[in-house]
C-alpha cells in the first residue's frame, strides 16, 4: 500500500509541475528535482531506497526509445563525426582529465575509484537537455549535435564505468580486454536492438493477419518494445542503453507502423507522449527525493574545516572542470574538422566561440548519473568497505544539481542572438512539404473524377465531390503561399469557415448531450457521439494551431 501511495503522490506532483512551469520562470527538470527535495526535506517526509537496476530499467529505456524516435535521423546521420567525436571521444577524454583533477583536488579518492566517478559523470541527459535548451535560441546544428551525443554517450560512459568499478574491486585492469569488452558490448547492444524490433514487427504482423484484434493489444507490443531490446542486450552482457536507442532509431525506417490500425497509431501516439512527459516528471521527482538524505551525509573529508563552504565549492569545481574539458574538446574538434574539411576542398562551418561555450555549458548531467553512482558495491571483495562510496555519490548528485543550475542561468545569456531572425528552416520544409502533398491529392482526386463508369458517363455526383474535396486542398496550398497578400486572404477564409465548423461541433455537442437527458440515446451511442466529435474538434484545433 505505501507503494502504492508513494506512486500516487508522484505522478500527481508530476501534473502540479506541468501547472507551476508556466507560474515559475525555471526549466521543468530543475523545478521538479525541487519538488522532490522538498517532498523529503521535512523530518516525517518522504524516504525511499533506490534499486539501481529497477530504476535504469523502469525510467531509462522507454525515455530513450522515446527521444531516439523522434530525434531527427537525417540531420543524426549527417552529423555523425561530431556526435561520435563527442559520444566516443570526449567520454574518454573526460575519464582522463576530470579523473586525475578529483583525484588532486579530494586525495582521499583513489584515482582508480576517480575514474569511475568521471566515466559516470561523462553521459549527458538527454531529457534535461531538451527540457533546459530552447530550440529557437539555440542553433539547429548544434541542438542536433547535443540530441545525438546524449543518446550514445549513456552506453559508451556506462560500459566504461562498470570497467573502472572492476578494476577497483579486483585490484587490476587489462585495456585489451577492456577495449575488447567495450567492442562487445556496443556490438551486441545494437544486435539487441535489431532484434528487438524484428521480433515486435513479426508480432504485429501476426496481429495484422489475424485480424479483428484489439488496437490495444497492438499498442501493448509497442510498449513492450524498448524493455524486450534492453532486457535483452543485458542478458548478454551488453549495453541495454544502447539496444533501446537503436530501437528507437530504427522505429521510424523500418515501416513497423505499417502493421498498426489507425486507432492503435492513434493510441500509440497518444500513450507515448503521456509517458514521456510522466516518466521525464516521476524521473527528476525521484531524483529530488534522494538529494536531502545524500547531503545530510556530507562527507567527513569536505566537512571538516567548513561545513558548507567547502563541500559547495569543491562541487562548484569539479562541475566548472567538465565544463572546461567539454570546451576544450569541441574547440579542438572544431578545429580539426576545418581543417580536413580544408584537405578535401569543401567549404569548413567552424561553430564559433559562443556557439562552442553554449555546447560546453549545455552538457548537464542527470538521471544516468545517479543511477550509475547509487549502484556502486558498498564492500570490495574481501569485504572491506568500498573506497570512498559516499564521497564520490555526494560529488555526483551535486555536480547534477550544479550543472542544471548553471546551464538554466548561462544558456539563455551565452545563445541570446545567435540564431538568425527569420523563417524557421524546419517551418519552410514542412511548408513546402504539405503543399507538395495537396498537389499530389489533387492530381489523383482529378483522375478519379474523370473515370466514367460503365457507361462511359462521368457521375455528377462525383464530379461535385471532387470539387469539394479539391477546393480544400487548394486552399491549403494558398494558405502555404509564399505571397503575403494571398496568404492572409486564404487564412481569413479558413479561419471564418474553421470558426462555423467549430460553432457546428458545439451544437452537436449540445443536441447529443440534451437527448441523452431526455433518455431519447443511451451512455453507450453517447459515448462514440461525443468521441467523434471530439476526434473532429481535435483535429481542426489541431490544424488551427499550424496555421
Amino acid at each position: 500500500m505505501q507503494t502504492a501511495i508513494f506512486i500516487l503522490v508522484v505522478l500527481v506532483f508530476v501534473a502540479v509541475s506541468g501547472a507551476l512551469v508556466r507560474l515559475v520562470r525555471v526549466p521543468l527538470p530543475v523545478l521538479q528535482i525541487a519538488i522532490g527535495a522538498a517532498l523529503a526535506w521535512p523530518v516525517r517526509g518522504i524516504h525511499v531506497e533506490i534499486d539501481p537496476e529497477l530504476f535504469l530499467l523502469v525510467f531509462i529505456p522507454p525515455l530513450l526509445f522515446s527521444d531516439a524516435f523522434g530525434a531527427p535521423k537525417r540531420e543524426l546521420m549527417a552529423l555523425r563525426g561530431p556526435i561520435l567525436d563527442l559520444a566516443i571521444g570526449l567520454v574518454f577524454f573526460t575519464i582522463v582529465g576530470f579523473g586525475y583533477a578529483l583525484h588532486w583536488l579530494v586525495p582521499s579518492i583513489p584515482l582508480v575509484v576517480a575514474f569511475a566517478l568521471a566515466a559516470v559523470l561523462s553521459p549527458t541527459d538527454a531529457v534535461a537537455v531538451s527540457s533546459i535548451v530552447d530550440r529557437n535560441v539555440v542553433p539547429a546544428r548544434l541542438m542536433h549535435i547535443l540530441e545525438g551525443e546524449s543518446l550514445l554517450n549513456d552506453a559508451s560512459g556506462l560500459v566504461m564505468f562498470r570497467f573502472a568499478v572492476a578494476a577497483a574491486l579486483t585490484g587490476s585492469f587489462s585495456l585489451a580486454v577492456a577495449s575488447l569488452s567495450f567492442v562487445y558490448a556496443v556490438a551486441v547492444g545494437i544486435l539487441a536492438g535489431v532484434a528487438a524490433l524484428f521480433v515486435a514487427a513479426k508480432a504485429l504482423q501476426l496481429l495484422n493477419r489475424i485480424g479483428g484484434v484489439p488496437a490495444e493489444a497492438q499498442v501493448l507490443i509497442t510498449i513492450l518494445l524498448p524493455f524486450v531490446a534492453y532486457l535483452g542486450a543485458e542478458h548478454f552482457g551488453a549495453s541495454g542503453i544502447l539496444a533501446a536507442v537503436t530501437a528507437g532509431l530504427l522505429t521510424g525506417s523500418t515501416g513497423i507502423f505499417r502493421f498498426l490500425g489507425v486507432s492503435a497509431r492513434m493510441q500509440t501516439i497518444s500513450l507515448w507522449t503521456t509517458f514521456s512527459f510522466v516518466f521525464n516528471g516521476a524521473l527528476f521527482i525521484v531524483l529530488g527525493l534522494q538529494l536531502p538524505e545524500i547531503i545530510r551525509k556530507v562527507p567527513p573529508e569536505l566537512s571538516s574545516r567548513h561545513w558548507f563552504f567547502e563541500p559547495v565549492l569543491t562541487v562548484l569545481l569539479l562541475t566548472l572542470c567538465l565544463i572546461g574539458l567539454r570546451f576544450v574538446w569541441i574547440w579542438i574538434g572544431d578545429i580539426a574538422a576545418g581543417f580536413a574539411a580544408r584537405l578535401g576542398k569543401r567549404q569548413a562551418e567552424p561553430l564559433g566561440l559562443r556557439v562552442r561555450l553554449a555546447g560546453s555549458v549545455a552538457g548537464v548531467r542527470g538521471a544516468i548519473t545517479l543511477a550509475g553512482i547509487l549502484s556502486l558495491p558498498v564492500a570490495l571483495q574481501d569485504g572491506s568497505p568500498f573506497p570512498a562510496r559516499d564521497l564520490v555519490i555526494f560529488l555526483a548528485a551535486g555536480v547534477i544539481i550544479c550543472s542544471l543550475v548553471i546551464a538554466s542561468l548561462a544558456l539563455p545569456v551565452i545563445a541570446r542572438g545567435l540564431v538568425e531572425p527569420g523563417e524557421d528552416a524546419g517551418a519552410a520544409e514542412e511548408r513546402r512539404a504539405r503543399v507538395g502533398a495537396a498537389n499530389a491529392a489533387i492530381v489523383r482526386i482529378e483522375s478519379m473524377a474523370g473515370s466514367s463508369d460503365d457507361d462511359g458517363e462521368v457521375p455528377s455526383v462525383r464530379l461535385v465531390a471532387a470539387e469539394n474535396i479539391v477546393a480544400g486542398y487548394r486552399r491549403r496550398i494558398a494558405t502555404s503561399d509564399e505571397a503575403d497578400e494571398a496568404r492572409a486572404e486564404a487564412r481569413e477564409a479558413g479561419r471564418v469557415e474553421l470558426e462555423m465548423r467549430l460553432a457546428g461541433i458545439e451544437a452537436e455537442r449540445t443536441a447529443v448531450r440534451a437527448m441523452l437527458q431526455r433518455g431519447e440515446i443511451n451512455d453507450h451511442t453517447a459515448r462514440a457521439l461525443f468521441t467523434e466529435i471530439t476526434l473532429t474538434e481535435a483535429l481542426l484545433n489541431g490544424r488551427q494551431t499550424r496555421k
